[in-house]
C-alpha cells in the first residue's frame, strides 16, 4: 500500500531575487523540509531551459516540481508567442493534450465512488448506440476496456475524425468507430487510441446531465487551482496563454489554435505549470487535497495506478533507464525507471506537447509544458530533471534526443527523397488519363474526399476540414503522392488508385508517405469507395489517349 505524503501546511508563494518560484509556510523552515537536490538547482534548471529552448528552438516553456506536498520550483522560459514580447510565467496556460486524459478518469472515478457507475460495467449498458466493428467485442467492452488502449483498434484509429481540426461532432464519431475494422484481438494488444477517451467522456453527461466540460471544470480544476481551463474556448478572458509553434521548412512558425471541441475528453485542458503541480500534489496523495479533501477515494486511485495493459518497451530506452516494464493504467503509463516506480504520461497538440512524472516512493512530481511541438525538448528536459531525484548518474539527454531527432528527420528526409524520385522516373505520367481518377469517394467512417483536376494536376481535398486539401503528383502506376498544402501537418501520403475489371477507377486506399508521421494521421484506416454517379463511362490508358 502506498504512503499517503504528510500535508504541507498552506504555502503562499514568493518570488526570489532570480525570477524562481519558491515556497514558504511563513515558519522556520523544518530540517526535514523537502528541497531540490543537487542537479536541480534553480540555476541548474535555467542552464538546461535555456540550452533546451536553443536547441530544439522552443520558444516557451514551463516546469514545476513538487515533492511531498509542497511545491520545490514553478518557473517560466522564453514567450508566448514568437517574435512578441509577453514572457511564459509558471501561471501561463499551455495546451497539455493527452495529459487530459487522467482528468477524464477522474471524473469518472468521481461517479464510481458515488454508485453511478462500475470499471467493469459494460459501455453498451451505459451508452446504449455504442457499437463497434465486432458484435462480440460490442458486448463485451467495460468501462475499463475504454481506458486501457485494449480494444482490438489500430494505433490512433479514426484520428482524422480528430486531426487536422474538422467538424466531426461527438456523436458523430462515436457513432462511427462501428465502421473501424481492429487490427487485432480483443483485449490481445496495446495500441493507443483516442475515440475510446471520447466515449467515455460521454459517460458524464450521460449520467449527471453535465457536459464533460462543465463538470471536469467545476468538479476537479476550479477545486485544483491554477487557473486551468477544460476547453480552449474558456481561456479567452484569460490573457496569459501560451500560442502554438511549428517548426515549417526550417522557420519557427505561429500557428492557430485547434478549435475543436469534439476531442475533448481526450485533449484538451489548458492548464499551467502551477496548476499541474497542484493536480500532481493530488495524485501523489491518493486523491486528496492539501485539506485532506478527496476528490476521489484511495480505492479508486489504486485501480488508476494497476496495470492494465502490457506496453511494449523499446531496447534503446529500456536499456539507458533499465526499465524492464510498462504498462497502462486508466490514463497513466507506469513503469520501473531507475529501479523505482513511475507514473507518466505525455501530451501533443498542434504546436503545443506536454509531459508529467510522477515518482510515488519519492513523493515527487515533475510537469514540463512547451509551445513548441517537439518530443525532443520536453523528454530532454524531464529525464534530465528526474536524474537527480534518483540518485541516477547524470546523462546527456539533450544530446541524446537530439541525436533520436536527427535521425528520425533523416528517415522522413528519405521518404521524401524517394518519392520525389518515383515522381521524376514517372516524368509526371500518370498510368491512366488525369480525368479518370477524378470524382467523389466515400469512406464509411471520415466521408468524403474529392479528387479534381486543375489543369496539368489532381488534388486531394477532404471532407469536414479545411485543413487538408494538397496537388497530387503520379509517382508508379496508379499511385501519387499528395503534399498537403498547410506545411505545419508534415502528414504527407501516398494515395493509391484501384479499378476494377473493366479497368475503371473504383476506389483507392491511403498511407503515410514518411515512417516519422504522427500516429493519428491514420491514413492506413481509410477505405475510398469512388462515387458510382462520379465514374467516367470508358477508361483508356495513358498510352492510348
Amino acid at each position: 500500500m502506498r504512503v499517503r505524503p504528510k500535508t504541507a501546511a498552506r504555502a503562499r508563494i514568493l518570488a526570489c531575487a532570480l525570477g524562481v518560484a519558491i515556497v514558504s509556510s511563513g515558519l522556520a523552515a523544518a530540517a526535514d523540509a523537502p528541497v531540490l537536490p543537487p542537479g536541480d538547482q534553480p540555476a541548474d534548471i535555467d542552464r538546461l531551459a535555456a540550452t533546451i529552448q536553443q536547441k530544439f528552438d522552443v520558444p516557451g516553456m514551463s516546469v514545476a516540481i513538487v515533492k511531498d506536498g509542497t511545491v520545490l520550483f514553478a518557473k517560466g522560459y522564453g514567450v508566448r508567442a514568437v517574435g512578441k514580447p509577453e514572457k511564459v510565467d509558471a501561471d501561463t496556460l499551455f495546451g497539455i493534450g493527452s495529459n487530459t486524459k487522467a482528468f477524464t478518469v477522474a471524473a469518472l472515478a468521481t461517479l464510481v465512488d458515488e454508485g453511478k457507475l462500475g470499471w467493469d460495467d459494460k459501455v453498451i449498458d451505459r451508452l446504449p448506440g455504442f457499437r463497434l466493428y465486432d458484435p462480440y467485442v460490442t458486448r463485451e467492452l467495460t468501462v475499463r476496456d475504454l481506458l486501457t488502449h485494449r480494444s482490438g483498434l489500430g494505433l490512433g484509429s479514426g484520428d482524422l475524425m480528430l486531426f487536422p481540426p474538422s467538424d466531426f461532432s461527438r456523436d458523430e464519431i462515436i457513432h462511427n468507430l462501428r465502421y473501424l475494422a481492429p487490427a487485432s484481438s480483443f483485449r490481445s494488444k496495446y495500441a493507443y487510441d483516442n475515440l475510446l477517451y471520447v466515449a467515455a467522456g460521454q459517460l458524464i453527461p450521460t449520467l449527471t446531465g453535465t457536459s464533460w466540460e462543465d463538470y471536469v471544470q467545476t468538479k476537479i480544476l476550479d477545486r485544483v487551482g491554477g487557473g486551468c481551463k477544460a476547453t480552449l474556448s474558456l481561456t479567452t478572458a484569460d490573457p496569459d496563454v501560451a500560442k502554438p509553434h511549428v517548426v515549417i521548412d526550417g522557420r519557427l512558425t505561429e500557428v492557430a489554435p485547434d478549435p475543436s471541441t469534439a476531442y475533448d475528453p481526450a485533449g484538451s485542458i489548458q492548464c499551467s505549470a502551477n496548476g499541474m503541480a497542484a493536480w500532481a500534489n493530488l495524485q501523489l496523495a491518493d486523491g486528496h487535497f492539501p485539506d485532506g479533501a478527496a476528490l476521489f477515494s484511495s480505492a479508486q486511485h489504486k485501480e488508476m495506478w494497476t496495470p492494465q495493459t502490457i506496453v511494449p518497451v523499446q531496447p534503446e530506452q529500456g536499456a539507458l533507464t533499465d526499465t524492464h516494464f510498462r504498462h497502462y493504467g486508466f490514463g497513466w503509463f507506469l513503469e520501473d525507471y531507475d529501479g523505482s516506480e513511475r507514473v507518466w504520461h505525455t501530451g501533443g497538440l498542434i504546436g503545443m506537447v506536454s509531459y508529467v512524472s510522477l515518482l510515488p516512493q519519492q513523493h515527487v512530481g515533475v510537469i514540463v509544458l512547451t509551445n513548441q511541438q517537439s518530443g525532443a525538448a520536453i523528454s530532454s528536459m524531464m529525464q534530465s530533471l528526474l536524474d537527480p531525484f534518483l540518485d541516477s548518474k547524470p546523462r546527456d539527454w539533450v544530446g541524446f534526443y537530439a541525436q533520436r531527432e536527427a535521425d528520425q528527420a533523416a528517415r522522413g528526409d528519405k521518404a521524401d527523397q524517394d518519392a520525389d524520385a518515383a515522381i521524376k522516373a514517372a516524368g509526371g505520367q500518370a498510368f491512366l488519363p488525369l480525368d479518370a481518377y477524378v470524382g467523389v469517394y466515400h469512406d464509411p467512417w471520415r466521408g468524403d474526399a474529392t479528387v479534381s483536376r486543375r489543369g496539368d494536376k489532381l488534388r486531394l481535398s477532404f471532407s469536414r476540414t479545411t485543413d487538408m486539401q494538397g496537388d497530387m503528383q503520379a509517382m508508379k502506376g496508379n499511385v501519387f503522392v499528395v503534399r498537403w498544402d498547410d506545411r505545419s501537418l508534415k502528414a504527407d501520403a501516398l494515395v493509391n488508385f484501384r479499378t476494377g475489371f473493366d479497368g475503371a477507377v473504383s476506389g483507392m486506399t491511403m498511407a503515410p508517405l514518411s515512417p516519422t508521421t504522427d500516429f493519428s494521421f491514420d491514413f492506413q484506416d481509410l477505405n475510398f469507395t469512388r462515387a458510382a454517379a462520379s465514374a467516367p463511362t470508358g477508361v483508356t490508358t495513358a498510352g492510348e489517349d
